[in-house]
């Protein structure tokens, strides 16, 4: 169920989530009002990060320092040890776990392994976005009089309306849409710095048998990631988009990219969220 707009105004408690493309504007509406320092500011990728998925970065790392027989031996005997020093800013280590598809020569990770990959983070997304409404009474018994759940953005591709309830149980959800320019520059984005994706499982498959097809490839494994990252990602774009208006129609409200980066502070922010809520 919706949030009325006269009652979000009127509430001395403001809980939102934020939902969209990263890039879109998600931190910047975030640091506009942290300005105020009675916000909350939960990330959705650093709970990922430190919490679900932290076991399974250290042992990746365990693992690809065990093939260097001097750093094995250290590490075996506890001579050296592996930390995941993850910050809300520096998210670097969920990025390198879930990786990108392609040629191990590049860099790139077998579909086997990308795929299990996947499935934990989405995993992990799901419980994260589910801890929510826990971290608002914790952060309320902090003092806190407002929250802001920085999701991911691939939230969208979770297809999980009992996460999608929870939120908008706890929280309004605030859909950033990228306007045309935003989206340009987004793929430019993605052009020139390809980072690691989530994929919905389906999707990826297809859009791996139009690659293989076009580029005439047998294999998976002859792929360059960074290529496939920056074939896909307009494609990512166009398939994420109607599941974030869905998500945005049933349990929330939507706000254009453009309107919010007119926005100079915390008060302007707040009267655009007020005015998308039908």
């Amino acid at each position: 169920m919706k949030l009325p707009a006269k009652e979000f105004s009127k509430s001395k408690h403001k809980h939102l989530t934020l939902l969209g493309m990263s890039g879109v504007g998600k931190t910047h509406l975030s640091k506009l009002l942290g300005l105020d320092d009675k916000w909350y500011h939960y990330s959705g990728d650093y709970r990922i990060g430190a919490e679900y998925l932290n076991n399974a970065i250290l042992a990746n790392i365990k693992q690809q320092i065990k093939q260097d027989g001097c750093l094995a031996d250290l590490l075996d005997n506890d001579s050296i040890t592996v930390q995941n020093h993850i910050t809300f800013d520096n998210l670097s280590s969920v990025s390198s776990f879930l990786g990108k598809v392609g040629n191990p020569e590049l860099g790139g990770l077998p579909i086997g392994e990308f795929n299990r990959r996947q499935a934990l983070h989405r995993e992990a997304e799901a419980r994260a976005m589910l801890d929510v409404g826990e971290f608002i009474t914790k952060s309320q018994a902090q003092g806190y009089r407002h929250f802001i759940n920085d999701a991911g953005g691939s939230l969208c591709e979770l297809d999980d309306n009992k996460v999608y309830q929870s939120l908008a149980d706890n929280t309004l959800i605030v859909y950033i849409c990228a306007h045309e320019d935003n989206e340009s520059a987004l793929i430019e984005c993605a052009r020139t710095h390809p980072k690691p994706l989530y994929y919905q499982q389906n999707f990826l498959q297809q859009q791996l048998e139009i690659y293989l097809q076009e580029n005439q490839f047998s294999y998976v494994a002859q792929i360059d990631p960074d290529a496939f990252v920056r074939w896909i990602f307009p494609r990512l774009l166009r398939h994420r988009k109607p599941k974030y208006e869905a998500i945005a129609s049933q349990y929330g409200c939507t706000i254009d990219s453009i309107d919010l980066h007119q926005c100079q502070n915390s008060s302007e922010v707040m009267e655009l969220i007020t005015g998308a809520i039908r």
